[in-house]
């Protein structure tokens, strides 16, 4: 079964420093119908006015990836890293038992369009960690290139639950499938372009949730990028 979640569906909040579309409940945007899918908590999808940013605040018992499409992000936190975080990098930070981080457009003059992305972790209680890890566009053309997983295989960055979360970039005409195991369900998020899903369309900015299919085979439209969640 595929559930499409329309990307005008969304939650979408114009702070003017910040456009921000929740495609799960997130602050100040409630839904009861899309509070997490499996262990996948949040997606947002944010664009970061020029030189402004999210200051100081605090995080734990949660993993948090970071996906850039456009700009640069700047990372500062309390375990003592910092980062520029640009498109094709991503960023894996565990917040476990407790950590406080900063995030700003690293850019005087550019929009930064990325992706935050919430998984439950499996324990509570970790100790925090940060990793990052750069994934050029060729590894990603035209097939599922594994970027976050529990074991950290082909690597990948390493989060502690079991979910594999894999990107792609699919020209025009192209097709790659992914096979599904007994029990586990998928995600997919839209980032540019289209492409059918079994059939059903996706356009930018939309979602699906995917349970019951052994194959998901993936069909683009259009030239498209997408983020694709293996979970349990």
């Amino acid at each position: 079964m595929i559930e499409i979640r329309k990307s005008s569906d969304r939650g979408y909040f114009d702070h003017g420093w910040l456009k921000t579309y929740h495609s799960f409940s997130f602050a100040d945007y409630f839904d009861r119908e899309h509070m997490n899918f499996g262990s996948l908590r949040v997606i947002n999808e944010d664009f970061v006015q020029a030189g402004k940013g999210f200051g100081t605040h605090p995080h734990r018992d949660m993993e948090i990836l970071t996906y850039i499409l456009e700009g640069q992000l700047a990372h500062k936190d309390s375990m003592g890293n910092g980062s520029i975080i640009k498109p094709g990098d991503v960023q894996r930070m565990s917040a476990g038992t407790g950590v406080t981080h900063s995030e700003f457009n690293a850019s005087p003059d550019e929009i930064v369009h990325l992706l935050q992305i919430w998984i439950l972790p499996k324990y509570s209680g970790l100790q925090p960690s940060y990793e990052q890890k750069h994934f050029d566009a060729r590894e990603k053309q035209n097939k599922l290139r594994l970027v976050a997983s529990p074991d950290g295989r082909a690597g990948s960055v390493t989060i502690h639950q079991d979910a594999s979360v894999y990107a792609g970039i699919l020209s025009k005409g192209k097709e790659v499938s992914h096979p599904l195991a007994n029990n586990r369900r998928a995600y997919i998020q839209t980032l540019s372009g289209a492409f059918k899903v079994n059939g059903e369309r996706l356009n930018a900015g939309d979602g699906a949730k995917i349970t019951g299919e052994k194959i998901i085979k993936l069909a683009a439209a259009d030239d498209s990028e997408l983020l694709f969640f293996d979970l349990e």
